[in-house]
């Protein structure tokens, strides 16, 4: 058996545990530079405003209705999200981080824990609820894609509790039947729209094809894995690795610019700052690089003709984690495509070619002992870091510009209660806060 927990409107729900006053009420997230809705608690959905929409089009719905709006905190978020796996790791055999608000557990061998499965599924609920302040769903089915429908049908059925267990083939069908072809895991939009014209349009007719139809119109063997998985024949296990998240097979860090940056000191700030983020989130997988692209986007919007990106990729002469290397690299790179006086609303960092760290071939021409000096000094940085703060310590390279606004808008940001001092609740003894 498998069981995915899916935090209810994640963003939203993090900025509630802190306001309780916001309970009831329409309340939506934004993206990067408050541009988009990311997050909406169900008010908002209930008026209509859908995920992505610019928040200038939806400002009068909100106003009307007394509607809460907030910059993304992803500090904040980011370290809800670590106490609520903690504790998955703590009652669940094994552990598979999907994202930053849902993961896979693995439930083989507790068939018979205590009252039963279902119960189970209510004891994470309210413990998670308690202990982080955070509503869930839990879908428990016998393989990962059921899983994820009966947490599907939990969320959207308010008369399960949150909570729905698919513990035999008649309760399975049942399911099936209840959730539209377009919102099972693994289907695509294009083959969503394939599977309507083909007269299939919900989960219990896609259960009933067969292996060789999904071979030829959904993918090959992935779609003939999706259909075994529908059909309650388990394909897909539970990856869990050390800290609970999936290895990465590629690394990103993109933003778009509060204001155009048209100086090359200030796009390099915003280019090393990018390289020194996902630096980070390589040696947290302990990976290393081999290859690099940085690309830097012109607004699409604006007067000036396509094209509106340009990139440039290096292929590293030895694979690094190695902070500094990466930003010399990206140096490298960014000067190859950057174009004096043009203004830039968008660039990014992405690493591919990821291998092992420690087990990269080395470079002929480096003493080993250097190597390993740099090692060390990676790992007393990100230990700093972890102590004090993420960009405590850090290069002087990365702080260019970020006053002049690449690092973007966060008008509407609460603070960050959980992950900085400065930003901590100091409550009187009277109870107020101060």
């Amino acid at each position: 058996m498998f069981a995915l927990v899916d935090c209810n409107n994640f963003y939203v729900s993090c900025e509630r545990a802190f306001q309780p006053r916001l309970e009831g009420r329409p309340v939506v997230v934004l993206s990067n530079n408050d541009g988009c809705i990311v997050s909406r608690s169900n008010e908002a959905k209930e008026l209509g405003i859908r995920m992505g929409t610019p928040y200038f089009q939806a400002k009068p719905v909100l106003d009307q209705h007394q509607g809460h709006v907030f910059s993304s905190n992803y500090a904040l978020y980011g370290d809800m999200s670590r106490r609520v796996m903690g504790y998955l790791a703590d009652v669940a055999p094994e552990v598979e981080v999907y994202s930053v608000d849902e993961a896979f557990l693995n439930l083989a061998g507790m068939a018979h824990w205590q009252d039963g499965l279902e119960a189970y599924g209510h004891q994470i609920r309210q413990e998670i609820r308690r202990y982080v302040h955070l509503p869930t769903c839990v879908g428990i089915a016998p393989t990962k894609t059921l899983a994820k429908l009966a947490n599907h049908i939990a969320k959207k059925q308010v008369e399960h509790g949150g909570v729905l267990y698919l513990d035999s083939p008649e309760r399975c069908r049942w399911a099936l039947a209840q959730v539209a072809v377009e919102d099972v895991w693994g289907v695509g939009h294009q083959h969503a729209l394939r599977l309507h014209e083909q007269g299939i349009r919900t989960a219990a007719e896609l259960a009933g094809v067969s292996e060789v139809w999904a071979r030829k119109h959904l993918g090959g063997v992935v779609g003939a894995r999706l259909v075994r998985e529908l059909q309650g024949r388990s394909c897909l296990e539970i990856t869990p690795v050390e800290s609970g998240a999936r290895q990465r097979h590629s690394i990103a860090h993109t933003r778009s610019f509060g204001t155009p940056l048209t100086a090359y000191q200030q796009l390099l700030g915003a280019v090393a700052a990018f390289t020194t983020r996902a630096a980070e989130k390589l040696r947290r997988q302990n990976s290393a690089v081999n290859i690099l692209t940085v690309f830097i986007s012109r607004n699409r919007y604006g007067p000036e003709l396509p094209p509106y990106t340009h990139s440039a990729t290096l292929s590293l002469p030895v694979a690094t984690d190695d902070t500094a290397e990466l930003i010399r690299y990206a140096r490298t790179a960014l000067k190859r495509i950057w174009q004096a006086g043009v203004p830039y609303k968008k660039a990014g960092v992405i690493f591919n070619g990821l291998e092992t760290a420690g087990q990269q071939q080395l470079n002929l021409f480096e003493a080993p002992t250097r190597a390993a000096e740099r090692v060390r000094l990676m790992a007393e940085l990100d230990k700093l870091n972890a102590r004090y703060g993420a960009g405590t310590v850090g290069f002087a390279t990365a702080l260019a510009g970020k006053e002049g606004g690449w690092a973007g808008k966060k008008d509407l940001r609460t603070p960050a209660y959980t992950t900085s001092f400065e930003e901590l609740w100091c409550i009187h003894m009277d109870g107020g806060l101060l």
